[in-house]
């Protein structure tokens, strides 16, 4: 019996299955620890979420989300990838992930510009990594890439997708700089009515 059925077997009806989503980060921590942070701390969610890591180039996390959803014994009803501009040529993953339909969540110059949108309405063109985290540590002096703690970031997830939407110019556009993961965290939220 597939999990989309809304009646068992004794023809009762039953409650629709709750979308599952894939989610494959191309860094080996900071993406999927903050996912999962904010994955669990929606209580009685409404959506299923598989986190995954992938930390290479986005083309390649974008294939291996494809290839894992293809062989996954459960459907997704949404593959998403979450990566960094860094020096990549995104373009491949855009090409590919239309191919696919698999939503991006970009971030330029690095996912810590999603978390700084936490606490700051920054606009400002961002040189890089360093730029960004120095930044950061201004409302988070302890931020650590390797230990991300999702608590830093509770309270300011909605201003953050505000202040992301603000500077989004389209799911193809990737100005320095912006951020798409604002786009994942809305859906998530969404679903449970937040």
């Amino acid at each position: 019996m597939s999990r989309r059925e809304n009646a068992d077997r004794r023809g009762r009806s039953r409650r629709p299955a709750r979308p599952r989503l894939l989610v494959v980060c191309g860094a080996a921590r900071t993406e999927e620890q903050y996912l999962q942070g904010l994955r669990d701390s929606i209580p009685n969610r409404a959506v299923d979420i598989a986190i995954l890591k992938r930390p290479k180039d986005p083309a390649e996390v974008v294939r291996y989300a494809v290839q894992h959803a293809r062989r996954a014994t459960g459907d997704f009803d949404e593959i998403w990838c979450v990566f960094d501009v860094d020096e990549f040529d995104i373009r491949p993953a855009q090409a590919e992930a239309r191919r696919h339909d698999v939503h991006l969540g970009i971030s330029n110059p690095c996912f810590e510009f999603w978390l700084l949108l936490h606490h700051d309405d920054c606009r400002n063109h961002l040189t890089g990594y360093q730029q960004v985290v120095t930044r950061l540590r201004r409302f988070v002096p302890r931020y650590d890439k390797a230990e991300l703690r999702f608590g830093d970031y509770a309270g300011g997830v909605q201003d953050a997708v505000t202040r992301a939407r603000r500077l989004d110019r389209g799911p193809e556009t990737c100005d320095n700089p912006s951020t798409g993961v604002w786009r994942l965290a809305e859906r998530i939220m969404k679903e449970e009515g937040l």
